[in-house]
């Protein structure tokens, strides 16, 4: 079974707390702050291995974590940084976000690797908070958790040529003539359920060719095997477009796959095609090689009239496949989506909102502070609450009314007001 999309979640490692801590030695009564800070959590790593040809292994597994950082401790130990999580996804994955679609990365070359989740910075220990007016800190700041999303992973194959047309075309059998691909072949509709690929050995030119299933009406609708393929079909640079030689109208074949992928992705309607006037082998066949090729000298496209069950007129079209595809430029890798941020986004954001149960306090900044204090520290407290006071959060709450004994959620942690 072939399986080009799946579904992950991916959590970084949560960065290690900061320690408070003090020098105990037996010489040193007055020892200064001592406490080591975390290491960073580990991140989760997707890593391109041509071992993968699918993305069969995420059917059984679709939650990855990386590993915590290493706490701080004592005598100013730093914690260790947690250990990465490699992921291996085959040649051709492309990477969205789940939630808002927007693409991460597309990862083409073998050895590539993308940090989809960055583990949690570490927290800062005591050491890191002593200043000439501060000699004894008492306070550590707590590890950051990591960034956790749900991605959607696309497989598109990497194939130089895709071969199109309708079910029995002829598709596969052109494969199988010319490689060493083994696709199965009869006489019925949708006998390839999966893309097969193969190598294609020509004079001194070798190119990657794919069969692509599928294709029919409301094929970008996800009629027939359509759009589960279609996507294979973008990273190609030229197509064999196989028009069946026994169909009662070739050039209405040709026109109805054309028109699935413009609907589908109106680039695709653009690449060069070669049309292709398969089951030479046939008589009738011959009855529609002129229409043929006045529709690619319409198209400013070349046609060929072959065989593929006989092999006839196929090595003269694999020599024209290898001239046009030395004639076209490499293909580029998808641009990844570049996120704008504006100031409502920054750190420094946040809002106040009046709700029965209390005042609610939402906002990037707000959740990592929340996140890095250790609240049952009255050092480490205070100093959260002069860093609210700077945010203007504690003057945006006085405005909305706050009093006495009110409730205050900051982020998820539940205070009482006492001013």
């Amino acid at each position: 079974m072939f399986f080009d999309h799946a579904k992950i979640f991916v959590q970084g490692g949560r960065g290690g707390n900061g320690a408070s801590a003090f020098r105990r030695e037996k010489y040193v009564p007055y020892g200064g702050p001592a406490g080591g800070s975390g290491g960073r959590g580990g991140h989760v790593i997707l890593h391109v291995d041509p071992q993968y040809n699918t993305l069969l292994q995420f059917k059984r597994k679709k939650h990855f974590k990386a590993r915590p950082g290493e706490h701080g401790r004592g005598k100013n130990r730093q914690g260790g940084q947690g250990e990465d999580l490699i992921v291996p996804v085959p040649p051709g994955t492309v990477v969205r976000d789940a939630e808002t679609g927007a693409l991460l990365a597309d990862l083409v070359e073998p050895g590539q690797t993308f940090v989809v989740a960055h583990g949690g910075i570490g927290g800062r220990g005591n050491v890191a908070f002593k200043t000439s007016t501060r000699q004894a800190p008492r306070l550590a700041e707590r590890g950051l958790p990591g960034e956790e999303r749900w991605i959607i992973l696309e497989l598109k194959l990497i194939a130089d040529v895709g071969i199109i047309g309708m079910p029995n075309a002829g598709k596969s059998t052109l494969l199988a003539s010319v490689t060493a691909a083994k696709p199965k072949i009869a006489n019925y509709p949708f006998t390839t359920l999966q893309p097969n690929l193969g190598v294609v050995e020509v004079d001194s030119h070798d190119f990657v060719m794919a069969d692509i299933p599928g294709l029919i009406e409301g094929a970008h609708e996800g009629a027939g095997l359509g759009h589960q393929f279609l996507r294979h079909v973008e990273r190609t640079r030229l197509l064999v477009h196989m028009l069946d030689g026994t169909s009662a109208d070739p050039l209405a074949d040709f026109d109805t796959i054309n028109a699935e992928l413009r609907l589908f992705n109106p680039a695709l309607a653009e690449k060069m095609q070669i049309l292709v006037l398969n089951k030479k082998d046939v008589p009738s066949a011959a009855e529609h090689w002129d229409a043929v090729q006045a529709k690619a000298a319409e198209l400013n496209f070349p046609a060929r009239f072959v065989s593929a069950a006989t092999q006839d007129g196929v090595r003269d079209l694999m020599r024209l496949v290898a001239e046009k595809l030395a004639e076209l430029p490499a293909p580029e890798p998808l641009t990844p989506d570049v996120p704008v941020f504006t100031l409502d986004e920054s750190e420094s954001k946040f809002t106040v909102e009046k709700r029965p149960d209390g005042y609610h306090v939402e906002g990037v900044g707000v959740r990592r502070l929340v996140a890095q204090t250790y609240w049952d520290m009255p050092e480490a407290v205070e100093r959260a609450q002069l860093q609210l006071e700077t945010m203007g959060v504690l003057a945006a709450l006085r405005e909305a009314g706050v009093q006495a004994g009110d409730t205050v959620f900051l982020a998820d942690m539940e205070l009482e007001w006492v001013w």
